[in-house]
């Protein structure tokens, strides 16, 4: 498409979020002038790491204001969770100048490294290249966070067992906790996640996974299973993706109950705690109140129930679609991808994910009709098109 038809069009109802992820900030409450603090916390331990954590942490994909992340401490988060990728190294920065001059012991830093996945269709590194890899991203991130070590670094995005017990990899984490840089070893699944998290078991020098899990992958039993086996092995368990990506619709007309979200993920008890992103202060007071009462509602039950015919923005990654699509597309990527776009607007994250897949120059031209059925009922063809239409713009001209 076009440069000047894709800017005509825009990708709707996220036009303005192209100013960056602080858009949803306009119009909620100033910290100044209404200071926020949790009027109950709940409190679980993460495994064997014996850390004592509110089960409301904070997840800071989507934040950039330093001020945001003061709050969120005061207020009674403890856990910080980011990434090297994070807004290109932008989110572990903003988060050094938050906590600069606090006492360490105040908070818990969580970030992440990108994970060495077996690609078929490209060699990997060697081995001692990918260890040195990762070395060398964990001292950027204790850098842009103006520390000496964080307390747990996850490896991100594993996607099989062999990924997760990879030796380069665990060299990498071995050697990072040898050194004194992290305190506690973790994985952040984002697919074939109970494959994933058995792996963490096995593996042994794992102490935390990261895995989605939310209201709309209630039949999962499998992930329900294996998050139930790590935690009875000792291992801290976070949830991610708990609010499901925020809206029932693209347009946003239809929120999700966000509270009802968090709660019903937290009714695990097998779930430690949960980053739900926060890039306002009303997220942040709506998240923080959810401890005052765990148990749902009827109301909220039925709140969680999809409007009409709409399935959502989230997908659970199950993998599905990938035998039925002849060109072999990376799917469940892109749809991550319009989640971050139409959920998040947070376009920064959904371009630079598209732009991280190994994607031909032309996307279903030698399919006249598409073949791929959603086990979720998303359309696949409309979305895929809808959302590589951000491959026509430079990063820099989204105002990002």
């Amino acid at each position: 498409m076009k440069r000047r038809r894709f800017i005509g069009q825009g990708l709707t109802g996220i036009a303005v979020a192209a100013a960056g992820p602080m858009t949803a900030l306009a119009g909620s409450r100033q910290a100044e002038n209404a200071p926020i603090k949790a009027k109950k916390i709940v409190y679980r331990t993460l495994g064997r790491t014996g850390l004592k954590l509110p089960v409301v942490s904070m997840g800071v994909m989507n934040a950039d204001n330093p001020e945001l992340v003061k709050v969120a401490l005061d207020a009674g988060i403890v856990l910080l969770d980011t990434a090297f990728v994070y807004q290109r190294g932008k989110n572990e920065e903003m988060i050094g100048q938050a906590i600069k001059g606090r006492p360490r012991d105040s908070y818990i830093i969580a970030t992440k490294v990108p994970c060495f996945n077996a690609n078929p269709q490209r060699e990997n590194p060697l081995e001692n290249v990918q260890t040195a890899a990762i070395l060398q991203m964990l001292d950027i991130s204790l850098k842009r966070l103006g520390l000496e070590y964080v307390d747990i670094l996850h490896l991100k995005e594993p996607a099989s067992r062999a990924d997760v017990l990879r030796p380069s990899m665990l060299k990498a984490l071995e050697t990072a906790k040898k050194d004194g840089k992290i305190r506690f070893i973790g994985i952040s699944a984002h697919s074939n996640e109970p494959e994933v998290i058995r792996a963490a078991v096995e593996g042994r020098i794992y102490d935390v996974v990261l895995t989605p899990y939310n209201f709309q992958m209630d039949k999962r039993e499998d992930l329900k299973g294996a998050i139930a086996e790590a935690a009875a092995a000792g291992l801290g368990v976070i949830a991610m993706k708990t609010q499901a990506g925020a809206y029932w619709d693209k347009e946003r007309t239809k929120p999700i109950n966000m509270k009802a979200a968090l709660k019903w993920a937290l009714m695990n008890p097998n779930i430690h705690t949960a980053i739900p992103g926060m890039a306002s202060f009303d997220q942040l007071a709506e998240d923080l109140s959810v401890m005052e009462n765990l148990e749902l509602s009827d109301q909220e039950r039925r709140d969680l129930i999809a409007p009409g015919e709409l399935a959502g923005l989230f997908c659970q990654q199950c993998g599905s679609c990938l035998a039925q699509c002849p060109n072999s597309l990376p799917i469940p990527d892109l749809m991550r991808s319009y989640m971050y776009a139409y959920g998040y607007r947070n376009l920064g994250a959904a371009h630079d994910l598209i732009g991280s897949l190994d994607l031909p120059g032309e996307i279903c031209d030698r399919c006249e009709v598409c073949l791929v059925r959603c086990a979720k009922d998303f359309d696949i063809p409309a979305r895929v098109q809808d959302i590589l239409r951000l491959r026509a713009l430079p990063r820099d001209l989204l105002g990002l």
